[in-house]
């Protein structure tokens, strides 16, 4: 494995997977986790009952060992001071375990709440932003990210400050992992080679900004579902592709990153469920057995390449091929640490 931080543990799982009415089961997930020996448990911020501060913290308290991280959040609605406040606080509290990712999220969404959407620039910015406060420097800065007359942490903890992780998917966002953050966090249905290729660049970009490219530490995401029955695997793979293939931009990227037919993609937006939508999020307004449904009219071949669905063996065998593509870490989705147990082992031999 590539030199990054985090040292222990090629293997994480998300808390909470999806949308959740009850975020309490995080704090038995994240044991579970931790007592199976895996290295991370993530959590996916979303505006509703997922507040990343709130579920960190709490996991940090009755954890002691796995990394807790952000897989991922966004600038746009933190203050820099906020953001870099709730960072450092989570790392004190954590001893030093946390991990913070951002990512831009879609335009529709900063739309919708009036805030100013990130940009490759702003996100370059907020990441020198963040270090340089952590670093204890008074920052005075004007530009793509806002204006900020000075900055200022007057108190740091003793823990060094967090790994800083940038979401990606298309080159410029690679790149911009490459040369800005320590590293990258890949989206989920990318196929092995569209990581392998993925790693490739962020490396390159970390090479040409004079940053040791092997310090930057590559996550890919795989969706799971061993040993589920065909009900299992719909929901936890097919409900989740459709809802990613139908918004846009990403799905658009993934189909690129994959190199899969852009007219399959048209081919499956066009069906009625998700043109009359009007514009809303299909992953917010849809059940997931209609997204499943609507994950039919896929080419067949699409997701059992981008994830890990079938029996034990079979999905461990899958996941190797993501860590030899150059997966430093894999962050399993879909499925909790309850439900990986067996694939643990599987791994294990």
């Amino acid at each position: 494995m590539a030199g990054g931080p985090v040292a222990a543990g090629l293997l994480g799982c998300y808390v909470l997977p999806g949308g959740v009415t009850d975020p309490r089961p995080a704090l038995d997930q994240a044991r579970a986790a931790q007592a199976q020996g895996l290295g991370a448990v993530w959590v996916g911020e979303r505006y509703d009952t997922k507040d990343l501060p709130s579920l960190i913290g709490a996991m940090s308290q009755v954890t002691d060992g796995i990394r807790l991280g952000a897989a991922v959040t966004h600038e746009g609605l933190r203050h820099p001071m906020v953001l870099a406040s709730m960072a450092q606080t989570l790392q004190a509290l954590s001893n030093g375990r946390f991990i913070l990712g951002l990512g831009r999220s879609t335009a529709w969404r900063w739309r919708a709440y009036g805030a100013r959407p990130p940009t490759l620039r702003s996100m370059a910015d907020i990441a020198s932003i963040l270090t340089r406060l952590w670093a204890g420097e008074t920052v005075s800065y004007s530009g793509a990210a806002g204006d900020f007359p000075q900055l200022r942490l007057a108190q740091r903890p003793d823990t060094p400050p967090p790994p800083l992780l940038a979401a990606a998917v298309g080159p410029k966002t690679l790149a911009l992992a490459g040369r800005a953050f320590d590293g990258v966090i890949l989206h989920p249905f990318l196929t092995p080679d569209a990581v392998r290729r993925s790693v490739e660049a962020v490396r390159a970009a970390a090479e040409q900004a004079d940053r040791d490219p092997a310090a930057a530490w590559c996550v890919a995401t795989v969706v799971v579902a061993p040993g589920c029955s065909d009900i299992g695997v719909a929901e936890a793979v097919d409900a989740r592709a459709a809802g990613y293939l139908a918004a846009s931009g990403v799905g658009d990227a993934l189909v690129r990153a994959n190199g899969w037919d852009a007219s399959a993609l048209a081919a499956f937006r066009r069906q009625p469920r998700l043109t009359g939508l009007e514009g809303k999020s299909a992953d917010k307004t849809l059940s997931r057995r209609e997204l499943a449904d609507l994950a039919r009219s896929l080419p067949p071949e699409w997701l059992p390449s981008a994830s890990a669905a079938g029996s034990v063996d079979h999905c461990a065998n899958r996941l190797a091929e993501y860590i030899a593509a150059g997966a430093d870490h894999v962050i399993l989705h879909g499925t909790t640490a309850h439900g990986l147990t067996a694939l643990i082992r599987a791994l294990q031999r």
